[in-house]
């Protein structure tokens, strides 16, 4: 039930993260607040497939 996403920057559009989350229980895209290591500052990063 578990899927892989991964966490792409706001600002610069890279995926830098990935992690996995359950389906079932957040539905909905995941926002996380993560240190960009190509903007050198802590960005918010949004869930992509």
């Amino acid at each position: 039930m578990r899927d892989i996403i991964h966490l792409q920057c706001t600002e610069c559009k890279r995926k830098n993260y990935s992690t996995t989350k359950n389906k079932k229980r957040t539905p909905d895209r995941i926002e996380m607040k993560k240190y960009c290591r190509f903007c050198h500052k802590h960005t918010p990063h949004k869930e992509t497939k």
